[in-house]
């Protein structure tokens, strides 16, 4: 079966390969000039597989006056006079509630549980090179309050087959001595010896490397955008694009925010919405004293994850903006919470800094499978978890594509 995957970041790129272990011919589009250009470029670099909770929940709620009254605050809304924006609001607020959000999180570790047992069968039968490093995620918590509710939220994972342990304030500094500039502010850690971290865009290239050598070639088609999705009697007839009408047996929406506006050509509404973030990239030093662990800083909500010399910095959550740009206030924010959680850091220079926009759904759950038209397909929403669920999330679409077994419950992330 001939297939075109639209979109060339992780998840497409994912989507692809698994695809084509299955013996399809498959082709990839993309509006950009290679793979992993857009929210895949520079991401948080994290693979947190057991932290899978969703944005929405009911912590959020009390949270969330400060959080929008503040220029410092690691979630910013702009409001839009958006239909959009505001049906993705109310669904969002809809699903901060206690029993929802559990559910949610019980599915979503299920497909990160998966999602680490076939990236790290994707790296032992392809050897990519991507600073992949596992070397595990430690959550650092600054107010005893915060600690306890996330010692109750790891037991309740250990009954969904989560393995984390938590640690006290020398425990932490033990496993991580970068974090001694903070030491006093401790309250204790969750950590989890089973994540992993690595470069999303170089995983994009070495994916596109692989497929364009492998014994069921894939094509690309890259500065490719699609502009509309033509169907006709319940199938997509053909893809309206800058290169030309396109044709397949099947089609796979897989192009992140843009998958809204796609989705909507086929009668169908994802909800989803783009949620921006940031990051930092620093090249370190030999005298730098930067994280080897994975570190969460759960107050300022953001994330560190060692790439070989250099360490990504990401956080931020910014509603009602579309835009790739990055805004000087934000990124100066960042930077501070970088100089005051690592004080002894010592980078070799500015850090790089990048803005990318998150295909998010208001309660976290991607959707993966066939789409109401026959021969469309969706996988797409997995907001900022992409990375980390991109191969077990591409592993089922191919297996519910193929008409194969998953290890998946059918009913799972469906359309």
């Amino acid at each position: 079966m001939h297939i075109i995957v639209i979109g060339a970041g992780i998840i497409g790129m994912t989507s692809a390969y698994y695809l084509a272990k299955k013996g399809h011919q498959v082709t990839v589009v993309d509006a950009c000039a290679g793979p992993g250009q857009m929210t895949s470029q520079a991401n948080g670099a994290q693979l947190s597989y057991s932290f899978v909770a969703p944005l929405a929940e009911p912590a959020v709620l009390p949270k969330l006056p400060a959080w929008l009254l503040s220029a410092r605050s690691p979630l910013s809304l702009r409001l839009r006079a958006d239909p959009q924006q505001w049906r993705w609001a109310m669904a969002f607020l809809a699903a901060c509630r206690t029993e929802k959000s559990r559910q949610t999180t019980a599915e979503l570790l299920s497909l990160g549980l998966y999602s680490r047992q076939m990236m790290h069968q994707l790296i032992a039968d392809e050897m990519l090179s991507f600073d992949f490093s596992s070397s595990g995620k430690l959550l650092v918590y600054q107010d005893a309050g915060s600690y306890a509710v996330a010692r109750k939220q790891m037991d309740y994972q250990a009954a969904l087959g989560s393995t984390q342990v938590a640690l006290d304030r020398k425990r932490c500094l033990e496993l991580e001595p970068a974090l001694r500039g903070i030491q006093e502010r401790i309250a204790g850690g969750i950590f989890t010896r089973s994540e992993d971290a690595g470069d999303c865009l170089k995983l994009c290239r070495e994916l596109e490397r692989k497929l364009r050598q492998g014994p069921q070639k894939v094509e690309f088609l890259y500065n490719t955008p699609v502009m509309h999705l033509h169907r006709q009697n319940g199938r997509v007839t053909r893809l309206q694009t800058m290169a030309g009408d396109m044709t397949a047996d099947a089609y796979v929406i897989a192009n992140g925010i843009g998958a809204q506006a796609l989705a909507r050509q086929a009668g169908f509404n994802p909800y989803i919405y783009p949620l921006k973030g940031y990051s930092l990239t620093y090249e370190l030093t030999a005298q730098s004293e930067a994280p080897r662990v994975s570190v969460s800083d759960v107050h300022n909500k953001v994330v560190y994850a060692r790439l070989g010399n250099r360490l990504r910095v990401a956080g931020m959550v910014d509603i009602g903006d579309g835009s790739n740009s990055i805004h000087p206030r934000r990124i100066t924010s960042l930077k501070q919470a970088v100089e005051h959680y690592l004080p002894a850091l010592h980078p070799a220079d500015e850090p790089v800094a990048w803005a990318g926009l998150r295909p998010a759904r208001p309660d976290s759950k991607p959707l993966i499978g066939q789409a109401p038209l026959r021969n469309l397909w969706i996988n797409a929403g997995q907001g900022a978890l992409g990375f980390t669920l991109a191969a077990g999330s591409a592993a089922l679409l191919a297996d519910r594509l193929s008409g194969a077994p998953t290890t998946i419950a059918d009913n799972l992330f469906a359309p």
